[in-house]
């Protein structure tokens, strides 16, 4: 029986062993990525305990789930353990539409995953194009944003990404296009109804883009990702306090 990250919810929320050995052994190499991304000063344990709990703010509300929904969920999750309220911006929203205006939703794309501090090649593998034509973009954006702005530098833009990204989750709406479509246009099988849902909204919206960049980054996140071992998740579980897992003595002779 293939155990899934369905089964992992159900069993974190219920308070089942077997939830929490998936969960450590599969996702904290996941906490690791996104903290050393996003420079976090502190390291996977304390978060992994924050979040390892029933009713903590991942699994207090969160129903089963496929993995990749989950992901970003605990992307969510492990940021706020650590972020604190952003400071004030040296570029804000609106300042940042004017600099953008004409520009396709892909090239927005490209300029806000400079502010989730990806570099010209990390975001090309993500947006599947080449690094160069990535920083060509980056380049005409720099120039607009330079117009808009009182005091500018080459790294505005990643300086405030974290003030941007707030800003923008302030900004959901009605209208506002959820995780599966955004896997479905990243995946490649897009329905007409929700290629014209994308069209037609999500180049305006900061929240959507902002939310379709965070979709892209999992799918990253999990490419090549590996699971712990034994022996590296064997801390973890003393720290959750999960039981040693017992196995019978057919399966210890034959790895069962």
């Amino acid at each position: 029986m293939i155990y899934t990250s369905y089964e992992m919810i159900r069993d974190c929320r219920a308070n089942q062993p077997a939830g929490w050995r998936y969960l450590v052994r599969q996702y904290v190499p996941v906490v690791r990525r996104v903290l050393a991304h996003y420079g976090a000063q502190t390291v996977a344990e304390p978060v992994l305990k924050a979040l390892g709990a029933p009713q903590s703010a991942l699994f207090g509300s969160l129903e089963p789930v496929p993995e990749r929904p989950f992901v970003l969920a605990l992307r969510q999750s492990v940021l706020a353990e650590f972020e604190e309220v952003a400071p004030a911006m040296d570029l804000g929203l609106d300042q940042l539409t004017a600099a953008l205006d004409g520009f396709t939703l892909v090239e927005k794309q490209v300029v806000w995953l400079e502010g989730m501090r990806y570099s010209p090649d990390e975001t090309g593998e993500m947006l599947r194009m080449a690094g160069s034509t990535v920083e060509k973009i980056r380049g005409r954006a720099a120039e607009r944003v330079r117009g808009q702005v009182d005091g500018w530098s080459s790294r505005l833009v990643a300086e405030n990404g974290r003030a941007l990204g707030q800003a923008a989750k302030e900004r959901r709406g009605d209208k506002c296009v959820d995780s599966k479509t955004f896997l479905d246009v990243v995946d490649g099988r897009m329905t007409w109804q929700g290629r014209e849902q994308v069209e037609q909204h999500v180049p305006g919206c900061w929240y959507c883009i902002d939310h379709f960049c965070r979709v892209a980054e999992v799918v990253e996140l999990l490419r090549g990702l590996q699971p712990l071992t034994e022996a590296e998740a064997t801390p973890f579980d003393r720290l959750l306090g999960i039981p040693e897992e017992r196995r019978g003595g057919w399966r210890k002779w034959f790895g069962g």
